[in-house]
């Protein structure tokens, strides 16, 4: 009997942003749960899971063998994108990984930065901010940025689509990116604005970001939004 993992609120908003009937990577695969499920789904010709490390791997081919999803699978140990070939798929997903190791990752396979170069679904595990400011910046546009709450947290899961126009984004693009379109947009903010604040602090009074930072909140107020912390 095939047993189709059942993903959270997080993984199962990731799974629904993969370009359909294109191969997909989930890099950093972990436990394979998503890697099994996307499998079990049908939409995708291929979908291949890799780690770095031969522990979660290793869980990877238990949930893929559990899901016997095993002739759609492609299981690969190794290092962010070294593991494809350029435009080998459709779609990358990189789940659970800080944004600095997002960039590092992406940086490292030039072939992303591409009109024919995969969809990015990305969900950050920290420094949302930063993550949406460098993509802008690389030329990438969000073709979604769902606010996606699970276990207690809130999660930003981003499919970004390379145009090749880079551009400068505002403080409340890199903060808030298009989550205020979604249910949840709203606590999302509120949270957001709560780091800010605490970041704020510990910059100068003459520095231009922190001008950047009090007339965001300042505009949030006027607006009759509280600020989480």
């Amino acid at each position: 009997m095939q047993a189709v993992p059942a993903l959270d609120a997080r993984l199962s908003a990731t799974a629904g942003l993969c370009r359909p009937g294109l191969p997909v990577a989930d890099i950093g695969c972990d436990h394979g749960k998503l890697t099994a499920y996307l499998a079990c789904s049908g939409l995708y010709p291929r979908v291949i899971g890799a780690d770095l490390r031969p522990g979660p791997l290793s869980k990877a081919v238990l949930a893929v063998k559990s899901a016997r999803c095993e002739d759609r699978v492609d299981l690969r140990l190794g290092d962010g994108l070294s593991v494809l070939q350029p435009y080998e798929v459709g779609t990358v997903v990189l789940a659970g990984v800080s944004a600095q190791t997002t960039i590092e990752i992406l940086q490292a396979a030039p072939w992303v930065f591409s009109p024919q170069g995969p969809r990015l679904v990305l969900v950050p595990a920290t420094k949302h901010a930063t993550l949406r400011g460098w993509l802008y910046q690389q030329g990438f546009a969000l073709a979604a940025d769902l606010p996606v709450q699970a276990g207690g947290k809130w999660y930003a899961v981003m499919a970004a689509d390379y145009t090749g126009c880079p551009a400068v984004p505002t403080l409340a693009q890199c903060v808030y990116g298009e989550t205020g379109q979604h249910p949840g947009g709203a606590d999302y903010a509120a949270l957001q604005r709560g780091k800010l604040r605490k970041y704020r602090l510990g910059l100068a009074d003459t520095d231009p970001l922190a001008h950047e930072i009090d007339t965001l909140l300042k505009e949030a107020k006027a607006a009759g939004l509280a600020c989480s912390l």
